[in-house]
C-alpha cells in the first residue's frame, strides 16, 4: 500500500470491551478480537479503529485516560496489543488507536500532582483560574449532563478548566511540555506498530483557553507540528480527526491558507452525514446534492471519512431546526430515542425500521460517496440497540456471534457481562447473529461483504472525484459518479419507495460497455442508458468504462 492507504480503506470501528471476550469474565479483551480477525478479513476491512484501550477509571467509556502509555488490564497487556498489531499486519489489516489528549483523567497522576502543590512540575499541565470565570456555565458538550465548564478544586483552591466532565480537566496546549508529551505519546505507539490515530476532540485540544474569553483562539500551528512529527517517524502514518465545525473552517484543519495538505489527514463528514440522514427520513436526496455541491477543494492526500453510525449519537446540530424535527419524527419520535436535544441514539437497523431495502439503500449510498468508509461494528448484521441503557451506551452493546449465550460474545454469567446483550424486539442475538448470516447467502453480512469487494474493485472512488450528475431525474433518485485514474463509475439511488426511470444516454458516449457491477436486484443491461430502471429504495451502481 503506498503512504496514502487510507483514500481507499474501509475502516472498521469497534470497542474492545464489547467485541469478544476470550477469558470468560464477561469483558472484551486483545485476544477475543485477535481471534476474530479473520471474520473481519473476510468482511473485507483493511483498517480497524479501536475506541479508547488505555487504563481508565471508565467513568466516560474510556475516554477519562488515566496513563496514555499502557493498555487497560482488563483487555489485556502491551504485549496482547503487540501480538493483535503483527496478526491484523499478516492479514492486511491495519490499526488505528483513539488518541485523547485534549484532557485527562481526574486520577492521571499528572492530575494528582498537578492539583496537590504549586510547586508541582505538573501545575502548568493544567488550565487554572484564581477566581470563577464569568464564562463558566458556557459551552458545554453535554448540556443536561453538565453544569459548568470550569470547576473548583478544593485541595488546590483554583478553578481548573474542563471542557467535557468535571472528571476529565484539560490539559493546557500552551505548554511546550504538554505539546512535547503528546508526540511522545505518539512516537510511542507508532514504534509499537499502530497505523495512526483517530484524534478526539480536535478543535478543543487545539484551544488556547483564557478565563473569561469563551471564543478562545485555535493554535492549527500544533496540528502542523504533530503532521511533521508523526511522518519523520512513520511515513504512512494518519490523523483521522474528529473536527464537528463550521464547513468553513474545515480546509483549515487539512492545512495552511496555502493549499498544502501538511495537517489532519483524514476529517470525519459529519456534515454530510446529517445530510445523508436527512434525505433518508425525507426520501429525498436533495441534501446530499446540496452537500456534494458546497464541498470545499481539500489539498492533497486529504480525504474525508464518511460514516452512518459511529460510537457516538448522530449529531443533528448543524441542520435547521425544520431538518432537525424532520428526522427526529422520522427516525427518533420518542423522547428516549434522543440525546442532548440534538442527535439520536439509535443503530441504523431499527432507525429504518428494519427495512433490509433500506439498510442496503443506505449503506450502498454511503460506501458509494466520496471519502473512505467507516463502518461501526455490528451494522454490517444489522445490530439494534439497548434504550434502557443511559446515553451513549444504547449503541454500545456486546457483539453478536452466534445464537449461544450471550450472543457468543462471554461464557461469563449474563449479570457480569460489560453491558447486556440485546435479546428482545426482533433484534435480539438469537435472530441477529453472525453465525445465522453466515449460513445464508441472502444474508445482509453476505451483501456487506459482496459490496465491500466490490468497492475495492472501484478505487475511483477514493481516490477519484465525486459529481452530482445533473439531469432530468425523478425527485427521489439520486445520480452521481465517480471518477478517477482507474475509470468512471455511475451510481443510481432511489431514496423513495415507487419505481422510477431515468434517461441518461448523455453519457452515452464515455461508456465502453457499461454494465452493473452492484445492483439491488436484476436489471436488464444498462445498454445505452436511455431507459434505466431503479425500483423503490433500489440501487445500481454501474461501471462506465476502465482505463487500467
Amino acid at each position: 500500500m503506498s503512504d496514502r492507504w487510507y483514500q481507499q480503506a474501509v475502516v472498521y470501528c469497534l470497542d474492545i470491551d464489547t467485541f469478544a471476550d476470550s477469558n470468560g469474565d464477561g469483558i472484551g479483551d486483545i485476544p477475543g478480537l485477535i481471534g476474530r480477525l479473520d471474520y473481519l478479513a473476510r468482511l473485507g476491512v483493511t483498517c480497524i479503529w479501536l475506541n479508547p484501550i488505555h487504563p481508565s477509571p471508565d467513568r466516560d467509556d474510556g475516554y477519562d485516560v488515566a496513563d496514555f502509555y499502557n493498555v487497560d488490564p482488563r483487555f489485556g497487556t502491551l504485549g496482547d496489543f503487540a501480538e493483535l498489531l503483527h496478526q491484523a499486519g499478516n492479514r492486511g489489516i491495519k490499526v488505528i488507536i483513539d488518541l485523547v489528549v485534549n484532557h485527562t483523567s481526574d486520577k492521571h497522576p499528572w492530575f494528582v500532582s498537578a492539583r496537590s502543590s504549586p510547586d508541582s512540575p505538573y501545575r502548568d499541565w493544567y488550565v487554572w483560574s484564581e477566581t470563577a470565570p464569568p464564562d463558566r456555565n458556557q459551552g458545554m458538550v453535554f448540556p443536561g449532563e453538565q453544569a459548568e465548564t470550569w470547576s473548583y478544586d478544593r485541595t488546590a483552591k483554583l478553578w481548573y478548566y474542563h471542557r467535557f466532565y468535571k472528571f476529565q480537566p484539560d490539559l493546557n496546549i500552551k505548554n511546550p511540555e504538554v505539546r512535547e508529551e503528546i508526540k511522545k505519546i505518539c512516537a510511542f505507539w507508532l514504534q509499537l506498530g499502530v497505523a495512526g490515530f483517530r484524534m478526539d476532540a480536535v478543535p478543543f485540544i487545539i484551544e488556547e483557553t483564557v478565563p473569561g474569553k469563551p471564543d478562545a483562539a485555535k493554535d492549527f500551528g500544533y496540528l502542523t507540528e504533530l503532521r511533521q512529527h508523526l511522518q519523520w517517524r512513520k511515513s504512512d502514518a494518519v490523523l483521522l480527526a474528529e473536527a464537528n465545525v463550521e464547513p468553513a473552517q474545515l480546509v483549515t484543519y487539512f492545512g495552511d491558507e496555502g493549499g498544502s495538505g501538511n495537517r489532519i489527514h483524514m476529517l470525519f463528514d459529519f456534515m454530510l452525514n446529517a445530510k445523508m440522514v436527512l434525505a433518508l427520513a425525507r426520501e429525498d436526496p436533495e441534501p446530499i446534492i446540496d452537500g456534494l455541491r458546497d464541498t470545499p477543494a481539500l489539498p492533497p492526500g486529504g480525504q474525508w471519512a464518511t460514516f452512518l453510525r459511529n460510537h457516538d449519537e448522530i449529531d443533528l446540530s448543524r441542520l435547521t431546526a425544520e431538518q432537525r424535527a424532520d428526522v427526529f419524527a422520522k427516525f427518533g419520535p420518542d423522547e428516549d430515542m434522543q440525546l442532548y436535544g440534538r442527535g439520536i441514539r439509535r443503530r441504523l437497523a431499527p432507525m429504518l425500521g428494519n427495512d433490509r431495502r433500506r439498510l442496503e439503500l443506505a449503506y450502498s449510498l454511503q460506501f458509494s460517496l466520496r471519502g473512505t468508509p467507516v463502518l461501526r461494528y455490528g451494522e454490517e448484521i444489522g445490530m439494534g440497540d439497548d434504550l434502557a441503557l443511559e446515553g451513549r451506551d444504547a449503541i454500545r452493546t456486546p457483539m453478536q456471534w452466534s445464537g449461544l449465550a450471550n450472543g457468543g460474545f462471554s461464557t461469563a454469567p449474563a449479570d457480569q457481562l460489560v453491558r447486556p446483550v440485546v435479546t428482545d424486539d426482533g433484534y435480539g442475538y438469537e435472530q441477529i447473529n453472525v453465525t445465522r448470516q453466515r449460513h445464508d447467502p441472502a444474508s445482509l453480512l453476505s451483501w456487506f461483504e459482496r459490496m465491500i469487494r466490490t468497492l475495492r474493485e472501484a478505487p475511483e472512488v477514493g481516490v477519484g472525484s465525486c459529481t452530482h450528475v445533473d439531469v432530468p431525474a425523478p425527485r427521489s433518485l439520486l445520480v452521481h459518479r465517480a471518477d478517477g485514474p482507474a475509470g468512471s463509475m455511475l451510481f443510481l439511488h432511489n431514496l423513495g419507495p415507487d419505481d422510477v426511470t431515468v434517461d441518461l444516454s448523455s453519457l452515452e458516449g464515455e461508456a465502453e460497455l457499461p454494465n452493473d457491477v452492484l445492483a439491488d436486484s436484476e436489471y436488464p443491461e444498462p445498454g445505452k442508458l436511455d431507459d434505466l430502471k431503479v425500483s423503490g429504495h433500489g440501487y445500481r451502481w454501474i461501471r462506465l468504462h476502465r482505463t487500467v
